[in-house]
């Protein structure tokens, strides 16, 4: 069973962000997955170098969306995806560290991001971008 499940409730309705959000889902559920299996050291390294090359590309497309449709709101939404980067960049060199807690503490901080940065800031820009052309 996956940790996260995506369903339409987060779907911000302009297909290539959300399906670059299920692609964050399938990570944070590979994490889960090797956790539960006993293997999250074998794969916690390659994961997190993965997650912050995605992010930081998901997070450019984005605003580059949003630039395209002169969202208002574009400097506050990259605030956000630059303290995000921040933290899982934290993560990564806790990791390096040999800082046993990151797995599960990962796990959380990703679940709960996604989950609030999407439903919130994320549904904020759609109507935006989806009235400016952007499908």
């Amino acid at each position: 069973m996956s940790f996260m499940t995506w369903n339409d409730s987060y779907s911000v309705g302009v297909k290539t962000i959300d399906q670059q959000h299920t692609g964050l889902f399938a990570m944070v559920n590979e994490l889960h997955t090797a956790m539960m299996s006993g293997h999250a050291k074998d794969v916690v390294g390659s994961l997190l170098g993965k997650l912050v090359k995605y992010t930081l590309e998901h997070f450019a497309y984005e605003e580059r969306m949003m630039g395209s449709a002169k969202y208002p709101q574009l400097a506050g939404h990259h605030t956000h995806h630059v303290d995000l980067t921040r933290q899982v960049e934290e993560f990564m060199a806790r990791y390096k560290r040999g800082d046993a807690t990151v797995n599960v503490e990962l796990l959380q901080f990703l679940s709960n991001w996604l989950t609030k940065h999407i439903l919130h800031e994320d549904k904020q820009y759609a109507p935006w971008l989806k009235s400016h052309g952007v499908q």
